[in-house]
């Protein structure tokens, strides 16, 4: 990798300033806003009057769009800086933009264990106002900012998937506007083929107005257990053995630090009256450790052990580091001054970070940093481990389980696979040593995924050919229902919105 100029270390090794004096006030102010605002509404019960109102809205943006010729592609017109990828997508300006304001949690019926939701509602918003009613969704994905729309249309994965499989399998119906401005709804029993070749389409199908997900009962804590592993082939069997046993472990999750030490985290929900009020940990406090480093901790004490977590602090505990990406960007941000004094502030919102990016930190981010989530059956976790090692050698490495039921869609288990649980191994960070290179290094990555008979989140860089991505992904569904509704005209395909080419 080529030395950085004077420029560029003053606009990236001191980017902290920034950060600290005018991203994290403003995303806390930003987060303060949303939250009460999201109360007030679901409170008032307005959201499910106004919700027909918005999709009549984007039904009319639709036709107008129909009848002004169609020569363009349609997409959404939230701005790509809002998004939790790390780059903006460059489609947005040749294309149709639709105006979706859809931020509210609709209804939540516990009869039914279903909650209604608008696609923009963040994994942040929503986990608030169902713990206050003492309800969850089966998966909560990490990070605050993640949306429901964007966890639909592309995926989602939390340490509760080696049960539930991924965000999708939670989903129960789809409200879309379709390209010719009719509203369909669809589930397993209504319009099914419809409602399986949505997740992963990106847009491509149709519009997403609303979503039916099904919540559970959840209580105050989480029994979190820690065991540290060492070696590589005890880290995969004991990650594999807690995924197995699901009636002890609701929850499981590795951090591997090194190719050769991990800590192995499982957790169950537990009624008030089996907490220890000694051994509760409240991990998400502005004061505490980052999460990552509370466990790398644990690790070098070589010991087990095991606390009592609020369930909503350990749905977020990555959030406030974002894993472990803001070490980088505010190097001190662990330090227990930094904490005390400024560690309210966090998480910085990831849309402000790349709305302040200049070109120069574009294009060192780039070229310095890899962010990737793989999902390869856990019969290959060894062998990709080793290779992501050798390849851009980054830890932690995020050690995340999930089953895939062989339902219709994109994603298809491959033949002959003796087993449906994958791993999503998540590298994030700056690479180590001089091998790196962004698109050789991250081809490579690729061609190991598929070799492994496994995925790619299309969220990150992805620099398959076309070719090469239909044979990632299964496109027979989704090719018929683009057929079937139009949408070759009036949305573009996958592909064409997620490679690199199109993402600034």
């Amino acid at each position: 990798m080529a030395s950085k100029t004077l420029t560029e270390i003053l606009l990236v090794d001191f980017r902290w300033i920034v950060v600290v004096l005018f991203l994290l006030p403003a995303s806390f102010l930003y987060n303060l806003f949303y939250s009460v605002r999201s109360k007030i509404i679901f409170k008032l019960h307005s959201a499910p009057r106004s919700h027909d109102a918005k999709v009549a809205g984007i039904q009319k943006q639709v036709r107008k769009w129909k009848e002004s010729g169609g020569k363009t592609k349609m997409c959404t017109a939230r701005p790509g800086w809002q998004t939790m990828s790390f780059r903006k997508p460059m489609y947005k300006k040749t294309s149709y933009q639709i105006n979706c304001n859809l931020v509210d949690v609709l209804d939540v019926d516990t009869k039914r264990k279903v909650v209604r939701v608008e696609p923009l509602v963040s994994m942040g918003q929503l986990s608030e106002t169902l713990a206050a009613l003492g309800w969850t969704i089966p998966i909560v994905p990490e990070l605050d900012d993640l949306t429901v729309g964007g966890l639909v249309m592309g995926t989602g994965v939390e340490s509760s998937s080696h049960i539930y499989g991924l965000f999708q399998h939670i989903c129960l119906s789809y409200e879309l506007v379709l390209a010719d401005g009719s509203v369909v709804k669809c589930s397993e029993n209504e319009n099914s083929d419809l409602f399986y070749a949505v997740p992963w389409s990106y847009g491509t199908l149709g519009l997403l107005t609303a979503v039916e997900i099904m919540i559970i009962p959840a209580t105050k804590y989480i029994r979190l257990h820690y065991e540290p592993v060492v070696g590589l082939q005890n880290v995969v069997d004991k990650f594999e053995s807690a995924c197995r046993d699901t009636k002890k472990n609701k929850y499981v999750e590795g951090l591997l630090y090194t190719l050769d030490e991990a800590v192995i985290m499982t957790g169950e929900m537990v009624e008030d009256s089996e907490v220890e009020p000694d051994k509760v940990n409240d991990i998400s406090k502005w004061y505490k450790p980052w999460f990552f480093v509370h466990v790398r901790d644990i690790l070098k004490k070589r010991e087990k052990t095991y606390e009592y977590v609020p369930l909503r602090e350990y749905y977020h505990r990555h959030s406030r580091a974002l894993f472990w990406e803001i070490q980088d960007i505010v190097p001190f941000g662990n330090n227990i001054i930094f904490r005390y004094l400024f560690g309210w502030l966090l998480p910085v919102k990831v849309s402000l970070l790349k709305l302040t990016q200049t070109e120069t930190v574009k294009k060192l981010y780039e070229n310095n940093h890899i962010i990737q989530d793989l999902l390869v059956p856990t019969s290959t976790m060894k062998k990709c481990c080793e290779e992501f090692d050798r390849l851009v050698n980054v830890y932690p490495v995020w050690l995340c389980p999930f089953l895939l039921p062989n339902n219709p869609g994109m994603l298809q288990p491959a033949k002959g696979m003796t087993s449906d649980l994958y791993v999503d191994i998540g590298v994030y960070g700056v690479p180590k040593g001089r091998r790196f290179q962004p698109v050789e290094t991250t081809r490579a990555v690729e061609d190991l995924v598929e070799q492994s008979k496994g995925f790619q989140m299309l969220y990150a860089d992805t620099y398959r050919t076309r070719e090469e991505f239909r044979r990632m992904f299964d496109h027979g569904l989704y090719d018929k229902m683009r057929k079937k509704y139009n949408c070759e005209g009036a949305f573009p395909e996958v592909y064409d919105k997620v490679n690199k080419n199109v993402r600034d």
